[in-house]
């Protein structure tokens, strides 16, 4: 309930009696009198009883824009978040039938009410309020940049929900006016948006690349470009084993401010496609987000299967053949599942071996994998893989021959002279 004072003045202000030139005049007074002087228990009261009366009938649209624009400035000058937010919300339900006169006014009055909900860190409601502002309006002109920049920050309070799907559909509306965007910061924001929906949707190689790319921008901190290429890191180590992220590790491990940062070792041992242990794989979870370490849909983790996959990648490179039972004591699964793993990967092209089921051994190629998936049933190409492989150690063998001969004759020409048989 208002206070008797603010009633009394508004009641006066209202009378016809009053001459219209003193009428915004006097709202403006008195305006500043309830910010300045009410009580805190009748503050809202009285700043709703204020809104009512300049939205009533004793003034024209012509003298209610300016007084309402005064009295959402007035609004946000109030320190008490849920007072915002209950007066914003009865201002927002009373201008819904007139907001195509009042959109300027109704879009300050949501940019005020979405920054207290989010003060409350009640980002969904914040999202939804900013999602009523009018961008394509006949009565204002809104930027391209403008525009972008409310689609992005609620893409960010989604994100911050976990909400990814609307976020996501924000995010497209901003990438649709991403080209005509001039402002290089709110490029950068897309950008981190975009990263994030990708981690959580989990297509870690791509998350990974424009984290990368986040990395490089000049107009970030340094410590803010190695927090960009952390995520880079943690999400080419989540993504499935396979050549595709082979070259993605690839290009991270070559950075020079790699080293810099607390994923350096796994990173250095997944390109060089060593194994990992149990306690280095705990400890990199440590630094994990929820989504990152939640569940598949066969029980295990993003970051487990990521392990499994590489750790199989490394064993290829050691063995020759292994047989089923080993691999699976090695990757820490019984026979069946490592088996399981290893088919999926030769077949989604990820690793390039043979599996024979009959004597339960898997043979590997000593190469990388294709990366292109084989058909079911599909009769795996290891004719002359062996010779193959044969003959390039020996060409190998050769060319270290030749090169230790060369230096030889650099270094000592008469030695090599005396005793070199044609």
């Amino acid at each position: 309930m208002a206070s008797s004072q603010v009633t009394s003045a508004l009641s006066s202000l209202e009378s016809p009696s009053t001459p219209q030139q003193n009428k915004s005049a006097g709202y403006h007074e008195l305006l500043n009198k309830i910010t300045a002087k009410s009580d805190p228990t009748s503050l809202t009261s009285n700043l709703i009883a204020f809104l009512d009366s300049i939205l009533g009938e004793s003034l024209g649209i012509v003298s209610s824009r300016p007084l309402l624009g005064a009295f959402v400035q007035a609004l946000k000058s109030i320190p008490n978040a849920q007072d915002k937010i209950i007066v914003g919300q009865h201002a927002l339900a009373a201008l819904q039938p007139r907001v195509v006169s009042f959109e300027e006014q109704d879009a300050m009055l949501r940019e005020l009410l979405a920054d207290a909900y989010e003060e409350q860190e009640d980002y969904s409601s914040s999202a939804k309020v900013l999602q009523g502002i009018q961008l394509e309006s006949s009565q204002r002109t809104i930027s391209d940049d403008e525009k972008v920049k409310i689609w992005i920050r609620i893409v960010r309070l989604y994100l911050e929900e976990d909400d990814t799907t609307s976020a996501e559909s924000y995010l497209n509306r901003a990438k649709n006016l991403l080209y005509k965007v001039q402002d290089t910061e709110l490029k950068l924001m897309f950008q981190l948006s975009q990263a994030r929906i990708l981690d959580a949707r989990r297509r870690f190689l791509d998350a990974s690349e424009v984290y990368r790319t986040v990395s490089l921008s000049a107009v970030l901190a340094e410590e803010e470009r190695l927090r960009a290429l952390s995520g880079a890191i943690i999400c080419a180590v989540l993504a499935p084993a396979g050549p595709q992220r082979s070259r993605t590790l690839g290009r991270l491990y070559k950075d020079d401010r790699a080293s810099q940062v607390e994923e350096y070792g796994i990173l250095e041992k997944m390109f060089l496609d060593r194994l990992l242990s149990p306690e280095e794989v705990s400890r990199f979870a440590e630094k994990l987000s929820p989504h990152q370490l939640a569940q598949t849909a066969d029980g295990s983790t993003v970051l487990a299967k990521a392990v499994i996959e590489h750790n199989l990648l490394g064993a290829s490179r050691l063995y020759n053949n292994i047989g089923v039972e080993e691999l699976g004591i090695l990757l820490g699964l019984d026979g069946d599942k490592a088996e399981e793993y290893a088919a999926r990967m030769v077949e989604q092209g990820r690793l390039s071996g043979r599996i024979d089921q009959i004597d339960r051994i898997i043979f590997f190629d000593g190469t990388e994998g294709t990366g292109e998936k084989t058909t079911a049933g599909q009769k795996d190409r290891a004719t002359g893989s062996s010779l193959r492989k044969w003959d390039s150690n020996v060409s190998g063998l050769v060319e270290e021959v030749e090169r230790v001969t060369t230096l030889l004759q650099n270094q000592f020409p008469e030695f090599v002279a005396a005793n070199l048989v044609h």
